[in-house]
Formats: C-alpha cells, sequence, structure tokens
C-alpha cells in the first residue's frame, strides 16, 4: 500500500518537516515502511519543448532524430528510442546539465555518429510513475520552455510505501492509515463530508436491487449519477492515482479508483443505458454460467463459489467483487451511470478471485473486509470528484440489506490487558487509546465494554483488542520481562539423552547429517535393504516416494557426495526417525527413532570403537556382538547384531563393498545403527566410579589368532571379565592377516593396561594376569601367537 504524504494530510495536520520520523511511527504501528520517496523534487533543467521534424537514424534501426524547439526557434536535435511522437507533440526535454531523479546526469552524446543534445523523457524517468513505454506528452497548449514542475502543476510530496498485513484491512486506505498515525501523534482526525448538490429525482423508480442469496451480500447501496461526460481526469488525480500505482483511464474510471484508494471502499460503475429497467439482481453463480468481464475474456462460473450481478432478465453482468462485465461498461457514450457500493462476504471473494486467477485491488480489499457503513460516503465523495466534468448525482439511494455479521460488544479487563502486556495502565488510559481509533468503549464496572468499529473485521476478541492497546501504547514501551510460573522447564530423560548422544559422537569429530526421509524406490535395493517400505500418495516429488525404513541410504548418499567433491573419510551421523510397514493391526507405519554413525575410510573396528564410547558414556549393560545374524547390506564377514540382555538394539560392522560400488563410493565404510527407543529401554545413566590409584601402571600386549567368527568386541569382553578389577583399559591397536594364519582367521593384538589401587604391579601379578588372558580367550578359539 502506497500513501503520499499530501493526501494524507487531507485527514490529519501531520508535519511536513520530518518524512522519516513519521515513517518510523508507521512502521511502530505494525505498518511497516518499505522505502520513502521524495517526488516532485530534481526535476531542475527540465522543460518544455515541441517536436518540429522526426528522422530516422542513419545507421541505427531503433533509434530516430528528433528536431524540438525550446521556445528559441532553433532546432535541438535529439536521439530517441521511443515510437509514440509525431510533429507538434509537446514534451519534456532534460537539458544538458541537467540531474535527473535518478543521479544520472545529462551530457552531450554521440549515438552512432549523431549528436544527442538532450534527452526527451518519459513519465518514469521524472519519477512520476512506473509508465516508461513512451515519452510523456504533454497539454500543446503549455508555452515552451516552461520548467516541467510549472506545466504539470507538480508540488513536491512523499510517498511512503507500506506493507500492510492481511489483518489490517483498516489500512489497506489513505484514511486507515491517515486515522492510525493521528491517534498515535494525538492529531485531530477527520474525513471531509463531501460538498456536492444533488438534484431531484426518482431513483427507486429508475433502479432495483434484490439479493437473492442474503449469505453472498451483506449490503448493497446503488445510486445514479446523470450529466456525466467521457475525459481525462483532473491532472492532480490521475497523479495521484499513478504516484499509487493506478494507470488512469478517464474521469469515470479514476474516480472509481481514487474513492477505493482513498476509503477504502471498492465500487462499480454500470452504463445505466445497457441495464434492462435499472433492475439488478445479486445472487450465487450457476454451474457453467457464462460472462465476459472487462477484460475481454469470457468466463465460465462456477456454482456455489462465484457470486454474480445478474440483469433484470438474471443475465450475469459482473462478478461479484472481482470484476464487472464487458456489457455493461462504461463506454464513451456514457453519460448516466449507476454506482454500486457493496459489502460483499470475504470468503466468497477470496475463493472466486483465487480458482478464477483475477487477483484486483478491489478484490484484495473485498476479501480482508470493508466498512459496510462508509457506502454512501463513499457514492457521495465519487460524485463529488465527477462533479467538476458536469456530472450530477440524483437524490435518493436504493439500499438493499443482506446478511451482515453482528458487531457484539466485547468485554475488555483492565486486569487481563496488564497481565497479558506486562503494563500497569489504567481504564481511562485504555480508553484513550482506543477511541481515537474508532472504538466505542462504554462503562462496565472498573472495565470497559468495547464496540468494535465495521472497518475492523478482524477485531473480534479481548486478545485483539489488547494487541491495539499495544499498538498504540507502543511495543517499544513495553519492558522486557521474563515470565514467571509455577512449572519449571526441564529436558525429558529421552531429550537429555538425545543430547547425550550428539555430544558424545560430536567430540569424537562426527559431523551431523539431515538428509530427507524421502526415497526413490530403488534406494533401499541399492542400500541392500529389503523392498517392503510405506509408498506415499502423495509425494513432492515423483522419484522420492517411499518412506526410509533405515537411515543408510540418506548417509550413504551423503558420503557419495563428499567423495565426488574430493572429500574423502567423511565421518557423519545422524539421529532421526524410520518408518516400517504398519505393525499386525496397526493402520499406522511402524515409526522409530534410530541413531545411524557412517565413517568413510574406516573399518569395522571404528564402528565398534564409537559403539563402546557409546556404550561406557550411556552407562549401559555390557553389549554383545552377534555375527551370526549378519544384517542385510553390511559385509557379511566383518558386521554383527547388537545385543543388550539378549534384545537386538541395533547393528555394527562395515558396509557390503557390493553396495558400496552401487553408490561409487571407493573407501571402506564402517557403520553403525542403533534404534534409540531399544536402547533406551535398558538401565542406563549410573555410572561406578573408583579412586585414582598413587601407584604406576603396567602395560600388556597379547596378540591372538581368532577366527573370523569371533568378533573382536567378543574377545575384548572376555578378556575383561577375566583380568578383572587391575584392568584400567582395553585397546585393540591391530588387525593382521597373512597366508601364515591360515584361511578364516586374523590376528588381533590387544594393550592390557593394568594398574592396582594399592600397590605396584610385580612380575607375578603381570604373569597371572597374562595367563588369566590367555584361558579366558581359549574357548572362543583364540589362542596366542608365539
Amino acid at each position: 500500500m502506497k500513501v503520499l504524504l499530501s493526501w494524507l494530510r487531507e485527514f490529519a495536520p501531520f508535519p511536513v518537516d520530518d518524512p522519516a520520523a513519521l515513517g518510523d511511527v508507521m512502521s511502530d504501528l505494525g505498518m511497516a515502511v518499505e522505502s520513502i520517496e521524495r517526488i516532485g523534487e530534481g526535476l531542475d533543467g527540465i522543460i518544455v519543448a515541441r517536436v518540429l521534424e522526426l528522422r530516422r537514424h542513419p545507421d541505427a534501426d531503433k533509434i530516430q532524430l528528433v528536431d524540438v524547439d525550446t521556445g528559441d526557434g532553433a532546432p535541438l536535435q535529439i536521439c530517441c528510442g521511443a515510437t509514440n511522437l509525431s510533429v507538434g507533440d509537446t514534451v519534456p526535454l532534460a537539458t544538458l546539465g541537467t540531474v535527473m531523479p535518478d543521479g544520472m546526469e545529462i551530457a552531450r552524446r554521440r549515438m552512432r555518429g549523431e549528436w544527442s543534445n538532450g534527452m526527451l523523457c518519459s513519465g518514469r524517468e521524472l519519477g512520476l510513475g512506473e509508465d516508461h513505454s513512451g515519452i510523456l506528452l504533454l497539454d500543446t497548449a503549455v508555452p515552451l520552455g516552461t520548467p516541467i514542475v510549472e506545466a504539470l502543476g507538480i508540488t513536491p510530496d512523499v510517498l511512503f510505501d507500506l506493507e500492510i498485513n492481511p489483518n489490517r484491512p483498516d489500512a489497506m486506505s489513505v484514511a486507515g492509515v491517515a486515522r492510525d498515525l493521528a491517534a498515535r501523534l494525538g492529531l485531530p482526525f477527520a474525513i471531509p463530508d463531501p460538498t456536492i448538490e444533488e438534484i431531484p429525482g426518482d431513483v427507486a423508480g429508475r433502479i432495483s436491487v434484490d439479493i437473492i442469496d442474503p449469505d453472498l451480500c451483506g449490503r448493497f447501496h446503488a445510486r445514479i449519477i446523470e450529466g456525466i461526460t467521457i475525459g481525462p481526469s483532473p491532472r492532480h488525480i490521475a497523479d495521484r492515482l499513478t504516484a499509487l500505482g493506478m494507470r488512469p483511464i478517464n474521469n469515470v474510471v479514476d474516480a472509481s479508483n481514487y474513492v477505493m484508494l482513498e476509503l477504502g471502499a471498492p465500487n462499480h460503475t454500470y452504463d445505466l443505458a445497457t441495464l434492462p429497467d435499472g433492475a439488478l439482481r445479486v445472487r450465487w453463480a450457476r454451474d457453467g454460467e457464462p460472462i465476459t468481464t472487462l477484460d475481454g475474456v469470457e468466463r465460465r462460473l462456477t456454482a456455489g463459489r462465484d457470486g454474480v450481478i445478474a440483469d433484470a432478465t438474471d443475465t450475469a453482468v459482473g462478478i461479484a467483487g472481482v470484476m464487472g462485465g464487458a456489457a455493461t461498461e462504461i463506454s464513451s457514450s456514457t453519460t448516466t451511470v449507476l454506482l454500486e457500493c457493496a459489502w460483499w462476504q470475504p470468503m466468497a471473494i477470496a475463493r472466486s478471485s483465487k480458482f478464477m486467477g483475477l487477483r484486483s485491488e478491489a478484490s484484495a480489499r473485498f476479501e480482508r473486509g470493508t466498512d459496510p457503513e462508509i457506502l454512501d460516503l463513499a457514492a457521495r465523495r465519487l460524485a463529488e470528484l465527477l462533479a467538476p466534468s458536469g456530472a450530477r448525482l440524483v437524490a435518493g439511494a436504493v439500499t438493499a440489506e443482506g446478511s451482515l455479521p453482528e458487531r457484539a460488544p466485547v468485554l475488555v479487563r483492565t486486569s487481563r490487558v496488564n497481565r497479558l502486556l506486562g503494563t500497569d495502565l489504567d481504564a481511562g488510559t485504555i480508553a484513550g487509546l482506543l477511541r481515537p481509533i474508532g472504538f466505542v468503549c462504554d462503562p462496565a464496572g472498573e472495565d470497559w465494554s468495547v464496540t468494535v468499529p465495521p472497518f475492523r473485521p478482524d477485531t473480534t476478541t479481548e486478545t485483539d483488542i489488547i494487541e491495539e492497546i499495544a499498538r498504540h501504547h507502543g511495543y517499544s514501551r513495553i519492558v522486557g520481562r521474563v515470565p514467571t510460573s509455577t512449572q519449571t522447564g526441564a529436558l525429558t530423560p529421552l531429550q537429555r539423552d538425545r543430547r547425550v548422544l550428539r555430544q558424545v559422537l560430536v567430540g569424537l569429530g562426527v559431523h551431523e547429517a539431515m538428509p530427507l526421509p524421502f526415497l526413490a524406490p530403488d534406494d533401499l535395493a541399492r542400500a541392500g535393504l529389503p523392498a517392503g517400505a510405506v509408498t506415499l500418495t502423495n509425494p513432492l516429488a515423483a522419484e522420492e516416494s517411499v518412506l526410509r525404513t533405515s537411515l543408510r541410504p540418506g548417509l550413504l548418499r551423503s558420503v557419495a557426495y563428499n567423495e565426488s567433491h574430493r572429500t574423502e573419510g567423511a565421518s557423519l551421523f545422524e539421529l532421526g526417525r524410520v518408518f516400517g510397514p504398519p505393525l499386525a493391526g496397526a493402520e499406522l507405519p511402524d515409526e522409530r527413532e534410530h541413531l545411524a554413525v557412517i565413517l568413510a575410510g574406516r573399518d569395522a573396528t571404528a564402528a565398534v570403537e564409537v559403539l563402546e564410547v557409546l556404550h561406557r558414556t550411556l552407562g549401559l549393560p555390557p553389549f554383545d556382538l552377534d555375527q551370526q545374524q549378519v544384517p542385510a547390506g553390511l559385509h557379511p564377514g566383518r558386521s554383527a547384531v547388537v545385543r543388550i540382555a539378549g534384545d537386538v538394539v541395533g547393528e555394527v560392522g562395515e558396509v557390503d563393498p557390493a553396495v558400496l560400488d552401487a553408490h561409487d563410493i571407493g573407501e571402506r565404510t564402517a557403520w553403525l545403527q542403533l534404534d534409540v527407543a531399544a536402547l533406551m529401554a535398558h538401565p542406563h545413566g549410573e555410572h561406578a566410579y573408583r579412586a585414582i590409584s598413587r601407584y604406576p601402571s603396567s602395560d600388556l600386549d597379547l596378540a591372538f589368532e581368532t577366527p573370523d567368527t569371533i568378533a573382536a568386541a567378543t574377545l575384548a569382553d572376555a578378556l575383561r571379565r577375566a583380568v578383572g578389577g587391575l584392568l584400567v583399559d582395553l585397546a585393540l591397536f591391530d588387525v593382521f592377516r597373512s597366508a601364515s594364519l591360515g584361511e578364516g582367521s586374523r590376528s588381533l593384538a590387544f594393550r592390557l593396561r593394568l594398574q592396582a589401587p594399592d600397590r605396584t604391579l610385580t612380575d607375578e601379578d603381570l604373569a597371572g594376569v597374562r595367563a588369566a588372558a590367555i584361558a579366558a580367550a581359549a574357548p572362543l578359539g583364540a589362542t596366542l601367537r608365539g
């Protein structure tokens, strides 16, 4: 919404010395100022000239040579690309040395070998609108050499471009913005009453209005204006419309648009001679009902969605609140118009304009809600604008009533206002903030019974009114404070566990990834996973129509992407949800939260180390690695199922080479995936602490020849149990394979760090630990290497 300061001043005496300060007040009121533009300034050096001769440029097809007279009789050559000029036209000329509103300086320039001694200007180049389709043509009666400011009667002004939110229909008009601004500044506000002379006539005998469907139209106000002469609008009206982004058309259409912008009251004019018996009928459209609208397009309407205004023959002559029909359009022969000012049901207009793709300034206002009480004022204001051309308003009006929304008083409690805003306003201050913006406040004990004005359909509850109080009191004046509550916020146990998981993995140098949960139909197979999955009926993209059953496909894609961009060794984790097919008797997918870690360039040992760190940090019961049950898509000899107390809680190992090849990943890749709910269902969070020993530690390195069927973690767990309390740390530091070990075996080398709490370990102690470790490994088929 754009507004001119001069237009605002017709409603209240706003200061003109500091437009930026006014803009700050508008923004503070919720009408954010996106830009402030000074217009009518910076036009010095632009004068009126007349076209003497037009010639083609000898070396440029899109440039013509224009000789102009600036009043001294000497032709001046200008190079110009516009094509709307004729000999005798009067045009604006920017003379040499002129600095245009956009900062460009006019200098003598050679264009394809021809000199240009100035520039002929369009309306946009003068800052007088957005039209740049051709040179601005002036009144031929203006003397040559007259400054353009004088020729056009331009006075300096300020244009504010405001962002108006959908909940502020009142601010979709100049008067509405002025009312809000005047209330904040404490200035008197008034909408001037139109001064017009009405002529006698039998309006009720000449026109009639029948609202067939009252749920479509709440009020339809019709008046007659006679003595219409179609012509251009006065300059000040055309200039204001242009500044606000509307193209002047003729005096009748321009007056209609002017009233809509000024008062927020969209209206429509009919050529009364084209309406049989002057009758209008308001109803819902019939399915497939045709109408040719003002833009020349024949449209088919839909029952229950589109509203129409029909004539006495029940033929549609307009789409309610959206666009008029071509059959009753104002033309050069129009002498009498029927003026329509109506209130339309907002949602009806919103549906109709959206589905037909006919978004207009009028429909934008109707769908937000307009003021049903301002209709006659808008009609009289339009007649006042047309009066200088000889038009006269016929006395009397025809008003048909439909269903208008009720405006029941709302109780506004002073205590509630202060509790919500954190203020200490008294009842008198509250009323003083509401009354200037049109709210009627009647005493109700210590509180107020507030009647909302008809131009604020967005305000229906006590909270809505409190928001208005806050706006005009000023949000910047409300002191920020931390609200108190009887309940203290806290994380749930599961939320705390999630934080621990993230913190541990970040501490291990693993980065969190967040792939989308949607997969292509073949992504599961490429990741080595079963095909059974939930399929979406309305996917955002056809190639992402399956919900993931594992976090593996997304993380594999992330690793592949990193590797393709020469970033190898990516370490990523994701904490997200997976979706299995519905369980027996259930309708919704089996939704679970999983944690997955993928380590490119690392082997299964790295994944087990991550598992061990998570296990120790969370204080979980001991886990087992079951290599007899190989998870789908993982390496058959280097992967296992993770169990705690016999329950499967996840999988660990390496990704199957075939799966890596399918994703063009050239590195060995370790993998860990855990079911968070299953993991946390076991006792956790308790940690056993022991005193730090003052005595030195000793390291014992043992290498065991171990069958491939025995997981390193299984052997490590056996060693821990065998060594007991002397063990401080156990680390696998080498995995070795060779032909000398035989097929199906490898060497696992562990470093045991030993320390006693009460003494220095002796050689006998170390020998005992060594013997116990060898004995514990034997049942697993692991033998000490010589």
